[in-house]
Order: structure tokens, then C-alpha cells, then sequence
């Protein structure tokens, strides 16, 4: 829906990254499972992906305005697969080969008629399509970590928690001989290395968490370097790697082994410098046959240290900008969004004077959950009195996110009632004085 849909609501104009994909349907699991359910009558169908893994419980649906019940339901699928899926892939291929039942397996969600012990009950799809406040407390229950189960009419989703993903892993994965072909369209995409999965920023309006989860799990810097030693060979390429990073490029080496429930990036047990990424920058670029090393992926301002910024300038990492994400500048709607860390007036003033011959570049969200017109200027004004460079987007309820639940309810995560710019009028004026430039 977010691919062929605006923020409001109308039909996206052609974009050149998607040419040649063809044409894909709204809610595109619920119709093609439907499809393989009539022609495939008593084939195992698995769902997952992004619109899976986000719609594996009872959700609000910001296309429809309500809240529909979980993809299981709606799709008649046997099983979805959530997250990242190579282990559940490879578990369930053998038991289909094995001729065994797909109960049971870490990272799944399926439908069954009674929950088993120890498992945390969720209000049900009827409680929280009545209640907003069932819904709050639906959306604060969610996590990757756990057993839980939903009451739909009779039946119940039951999700599974996901399985254990290690350093080992990934290097396996990511070293597969992948091809790298790719649609001329995709083209400086193709040499990009994915250097870790997840993510410890916990932003309200992004559901990284509940895809690649809440902890950062980053591959040896020995399988990277493999990696980039054997795209040298690669007959098309010419020198630059195209991106080196994951969610957040500077969260390289922030991993935990510790299995607590606690926030990462807040947690002062867990090193939040850079010393790692910066040693690995510095090797990778050694590599004979390497001319750059770019950094795309965007950078956690407030994460990333002196030292790792004047690595990325002298290194010549930058592509173009260097791009970071402040959201907003408003206090109350950086809580909202959970963005309120950082110095970014700091950040920015000893940038420009250190790095005059570098400049960055911002991602903004405006009609955020809580921005009135008021926060929209606020924002505005700042923009133009700083002369930034920006990327400003309207905010797109997307299902299972805080913010989206904070749009559906109007509250905040304390019940306290927020403003929510729920008209076309006010989400266009919003991001209309971002835009414009001043007389």
C-alpha cells in the first residue's frame, strides 16, 4: 500500500525504481494467497515479507481507516513467516521434505485453536477494534522476544518468538555467490555490503524493531572484507562500493549478548563508539582494486563520534551529503517520535566549521502524530533560518508502529490526548512550509 499510495491516499506517479516490476495489488498477500488457494488446492502456502511481518496481529489500516484482522485470517495462508526468514526458510523446507507439520517453529506466526502455557495473551481483535485503549495496550505488548497469542472469533494467532540470529550467520548468508544482477533501473544499488541487521534507535513511526529486531547483530569484519576482496574479481565492477552499512550505518559493532528486555541505547553496558566501524573502514579501504567506500545508509547523529566523522571526510566515505534523520526539532514531537537525543544545533555547527568543503543533508517528518501547524512552522522556520537542505515527508501510518497507533488513538503512550492531523488540508499546509521558499 505505501508503494502504490501517497500519504494521501492517491495513486503514486510512475517511479523509475519500479519499472519493470509490474503492476502489484493492493494488500498483495491477502489477493495472491487467495489466488494460489484456488488454483493450488492442498499446497502449503507461507507468507512473510514486510506487509506479513506487519500485519501478523490486529492492526489499523490507514488506507481503510479501521482495524482489520491479522494477514493469517485474512489471507488463509498456513503459516507467515516474520522477520528476516533464512532460518525459519531452511527449518520449513525440511519438514516439508520430511513430511512433518510447520508447529512450533521460532520466527513464525499460525493459526490454532488453543494457546499453549506461558504464552502472553494480547487483547483480542473484537476488544481492540471496540477499545482504543485495548489497542494502546496491544501495541505496548508487541516484541519479536516473546511467545503471544491473539483471540480471533475462535481461533488464535500464535507468534512464536524469533529465533536466535548470530555474527556466524550473517557471514554465512552474505557470502553466498550472489550474482548481483540486477534491473538497469537498480543500478548503484548492486555493489552495496550489508554490514549488520537491526536496529537500537526505537523510533515510534519505524517497525525495523519488529522486522530485524531491537539489537544490532553485525557480521566479522573478516566475512566483510572477504566480501569486498571477492566484488574485485566481480567483472562489472570499477572500484566503488556503493554502500556499506545497515538501518543505521554507524551501529556497526554496537552488539549485546546479554537477553534482557532492556533499551539498547540506553543501556551504558553497551559500548556506543565507533572504533570498530572506523578500523573496519580503514582496512576495507586498503583492499587492492577499491577506490571508494561509500556511506548511503544514513548516520545516528548522536552516535557518531568526532573520530568516526573525520574517518568518513577523510576517507572520502561522504556520497554527496552526509544524510542524517533529526525528524523534527520540536521537544514535544521529538519525544512522540522517541527522538529526543542528541545535540543537533552542535552537531550541525561543528560540522559546517570543521568540514567547510562537506555538507549534509536532512530527512524531516512532518504531521506527525502531535504537530499542529504551530510545530509544522516551528520546523519550518528553523530550515530556513539554518539555509538546510532537506528531504521532508508526510507521515504514513503504517501498521504495528507506535506512532501509528498514536494517529489511531490520539494519545500518547500515557493516554494523554494529542493533536492529530487527520485532513488532507493540514497534512499538504504542513509540509507545503517546509517546502516553500520564503519571499
Amino acid at each position: 500500500m505505501v508503494r502504490n499510495y501517497t500519504p494521501m491516499k492517491k495513486p503514486r506517479a510512475e517511479d523509475d525504481h519500479a519499472r519493470g516490476v509490474g503492476d502489484v495489488k493492493d494488500r498483495a498477500v491477502i489477493v495472491y494467497t487467495n489466488y494460489l488457494k484456488q488454483h493450488f488446492k492442498g499446497v502449503p502456502i507461507i507468507v512473510g515479507g514486510t506487509e506479513g511481518t506487519l500485519r501478523r496481529f490486529s492492526h489499523y489500516d490507514y488506507w481503510e481507516n479501521r482495524v482489520r484482522k491479522p494477514i493469517l485470517i485474512e489471507s488463509r495462508a498456513d503459516l507467515l513467516v516474520y522477520g528476516n526468514g533464512e532460518k525459519q526458510i531452511l527449518e520449513i523446507a525440511q519438514r516439508l521434505k520430511d513430511g512433518k507439520e510447520l508447529h512450533g517453529i521460532l520466527g513464525t506466526c499460525e493459526v490454532v485453536k488453543e494457546l499453549p502455557e506461558k504464552t502472553i495473551i494480547l487483547p483480542t481483535h473484537q476488544e481492540v477494534v471496540d477499545d482504543k485503549e485495548a489497542f494502546n495496550t496491544l501495541q505496548k505488548k508487541f516484541t519479536n522476544r516473546l511467545k503471544l497469542g491473539q483471540q480471533i472469533d475462535t481461533r488464535f494467532v500464535l507468534q512464536h518468538p524469533f529465533p536466535h540470529y548470530t555474527s556466524k550467520d550473517l557471514d554465512e548468508y552474505y557470502e553466498l555467490p550472489f550474482t548481483r544482477k540486477v534491473p538497469r533501473t537498480l543500478r548503484g544499488f548492486e555493489f552495496s555490503i550489508v554490514t549488520h541487521r537491526g536496529c537500537i534507535g526505537n523510533c515510534s513511526f519505524c517497525a525495523l524493531k519488529l522486522i530485524q529486531g531491537e539489537k544490532i547483530v553485525s557480521r566479522s569484519e573478516e566475512s566483510i572484507l572477504r566480501e569486498i576482496t571477492a566484488l574485485t574479481k566481480h567483472p562489472f565492477f570499477k572500484g566503488n562500493i556503493d554502500d556499506l552499512g545497515g538501518p543505521s550505518a554507524n551501529m556497526y559493532g554496537m552488539d549485546c549478548a546479554i537477553n534482557c528486555m532492556r533499551n539498547c541505547i540506553e543501556c551504558d553496558k553497551l559500548p556506543h563508539n565507533n572504533e570498530k566501524l572506523i578500523q573496519l573502514l580503514r582496512k576495507a579501504r586498503s583492499i587492492a582494486g577499491v577506490k571508494h567506500i561509500y556511506i548511503r545508509s544514513g548516520v545516528r547523529y548522536d552516535l557518531a563520534d568526532e573520530s568516526y566523522i573525520d574517518e568518513l571526510v577523510k576517507g572520502e566515505h561522504i556520497y554527496e551529503t552526509l544524510r542524517i534523520a533529526p525528524e523534527h526539532v520540536n521537544k514535544k514531537q521529538l519525544q512522540l517520535m522517541n527522538k529526543d537525543r542528541g545535540d543537533l544545533k552542535g552537531f550541525i555547527k561543528n560540522f559546517t566549521k570543521k568540514y567547510p568543503d562537506n555538507k549534509l543533508s536532512y530527512y524531516f517528518i512532518t504531521a506527525h502524530p502531535g504537530s499542529s501547524m504551530k510545530e509544522a512552522e516551528e520546523l519550518a522556520n528553523y530550515i530556513k533560518e539554518n539555509n538546510l537542505v532537506i528531504d521532508a515527508q508526510v507521515f504514513t501510518p503504517t501498521p504495528m508502529t507506535e506512532s501509528t497507533c498514536q494517529y489511531h488513538t490520539g494519545t500518547d503512550e500515557k493516554g494523554n490526548e494529542i493533536h492529530i492531523p487527520y485532513t488532507y488540508k493540514e497534512k499538504k499546509d504542513q509540509k507545503r512550509i517546509l517546502t516553500t521558499t520564503p519571499a
